[in-house]
């Protein structure tokens, strides 16, 4: 009886000891998206209220178009996100962070030319809404008991075709196609939302070391962030108002 007791309690301990460092895995993951949203904003307000915004676009109008610096700066967080991959296989975590926040300001001067054709108010809305909705799907991918992987791979494949859609589209200008590509990406980062909050709580149990899990965290940061930053670009491009 006693050593039921003595194993009944310890399992408890236990259990507590690893939901408190799942809680503690969980804080560097947010921390560090709420970050990269920091300097992503600071980054783009800073270069359009500077002459930097002139060096990377040209406004005319209601028409932006991009110098080749810009040009540089619209694909770099692209080969950032590869970059990362490496670093995060590879390199150490100070590093992984000092990458993730190079990327988060590349990703602040390369949505400037987007951000420029919509009034300040309704940035605002969009970005309140963005959040509103990221933290319900958040929460409901940290609390659901059903395994969201099929819901995960089903978004997957239907990003790439909303990828290769969109590079189509480049061509044509179709704003009927533009529209309903929003409309889908909605759908598609709101269930990565919940599905990548699923797997980066599963995740945890990968970081056996607080360098692992300072990696796994910016992982999982970099995911939410992606998650969070389209499904803005996705709402504002559908219910925004353009200046």
């Amino acid at each position: 009886m006693l050593d039921n007791n003595v194993q009944t309690t310890s399992h408890s301990i236990q259990g507590t000891i690893i939901e408190a460092d799942l809680r503690e895995y969980l804080r560097k993951v947010y921390n560090f998206m709420a970050g990269g949203l920091v300097v992503t904003a600071l980054t783009s307000y800073i270069i359009m209220n500077t002459p930097l915004l002139h060096m990377f676009f040209s406004i005319s109008g209601n028409q932006v178009s991009l110098s080749i610096l810009g040009w540089l700066i619209l694909l770099a967080p692209l080969a950032m996100v590869f970059y990362f991959s490496s670093v995060i296989r590879n390199g150490s975590s100070s590093k992984a962070q000092t990458v993730f926040w190079i990327f988060s300001a590349l990703m602040g001067a390369s949505l400037t030319p987007t951000v420029l054709l919509y009034t300040g108010a309704s940035i605002a809305r969009i970005f309140l809404i963005t959040a509103a909705t990221f933290g319900a799907m958040s929460i409901y991918g940290y609390t659901s008991k059903k395994d969201l992987s099929s819901i995960g791979s089903f978004c997957i494949m239907a990003l790439w075709g909303i990828i290769i859609a969109s590079l189509v589209n480049l061509f044509f200008s179709n704003s009927m196609t533009n529209t309903i590509i929003s409309i889908i990406s909605v759908f598609i980062f709101i269930g990565l939302t919940a599905y990548d909050t699923q797997k980066i709580k599963a995740m945890y149990i990968q970081s056996s070391d607080s360098e692992t899990m300072n990696k796994i965290a910016l992982s999982g940061a970099l995911e939410l962030y992606l998650d969070f930053i389209n499904l803005f670009l996705a709402l504002l491009r559908l219910f925004g108002d353009r200046k």
